[in-house]
């Protein structure tokens, strides 16, 4: 169906391999930096143990506290891509938990963006499956719908597209499309030897690679 507010629309071709090989590593901070400080989360956490999360996105779009859609969504889901949830940062009623984790780890998916409620919390920890979300409730979700998977979606102010490199570390969640993959690495590269030239210097006691760092990042 086609109509705003029911749209299942296929997802996207995953991301290729040697793209996500280059950013698999790559700091969050880094290449929020590099795409001028605009872009990314700012309120969902991550509550697994540290994992990277790295992936293709495939989004949802669902009523603040209903997990129809994402049922739904798990029809399509793939091994490698990541499940972007646009629940309104509703807090009412948690859209994911153990089950639907587990579920997507036997998939192989690469984890989870929630912009909305979690719970089993522990199980998550447990597991270091990367999810990100915006709170924790023990409250149930509803399954009334409505709700649309694969459509341009916004997660606490970023806007996620189909198909979209998801990246994310402890200090949040990044995404961009894979057309700029190239042009983006070359930046991050970059400024990761800038930084690692600045901590030499710091190690050794000098302030030249420092102040080098200073005046680069003030361009």
């Amino acid at each position: 169906m086609d109509v705003p507010g029911h749209r299942l629309l296929p997802s996207q071709p995953p991301v290729p391999a040697e793209i996500l090989d280059g950013f698999r590593h790559a700091a969050v901070a880094i290449v929020s930096d590099n795409m001028n400080r605009l872009h990314g989360t700012r309120l969902l956490r991550p509550y697994h143990r540290g994992a990277r999360l790295i992936g293709t996105a495939v989004t949802v779009k669902t009523r603040g506290g209903d997990n129809i859609t994402l049922h739904k969504a798990f029809e399509l889901l793939r091994p490698g891509d990541v499940l972007v949830v646009d629940g309104g940062g509703d807090l009412g009623q948690a859209l994911v938990g153990e089950i639907m984790m587990s579920k997507a780890r036997a998939i192989g998916v690469a984890g989870f963006v929630i912009d909305g409620a979690i719970r089993d919390v522990a199980a998550f920890a447990a597991a270091d499956f990367p999810c990100f979300a915006r709170g924790v409730t023990h409250r149930g979700p509803y399954k009334s719908g409505p709700g649309e998977i694969n459509v341009p979606v916004a997660i606490d102010g970023m806007v996620v597209m189909p198909g979209d490199v998801v990246l994310g570390d402890e200090d949040g969640v990044v995404c961009f499309d894979r057309a700029v993959a190239g042009e983006l690495l070359a930046l991050v590269r970059r400024q990761e030897a800038r930084e690692a030239e600045a901590l030499k210097a710091i190690s050794e006691g000098r302030a030249d690679g420092y102040v080098g760092l200073r005046q680069e990042a003030a361009r």
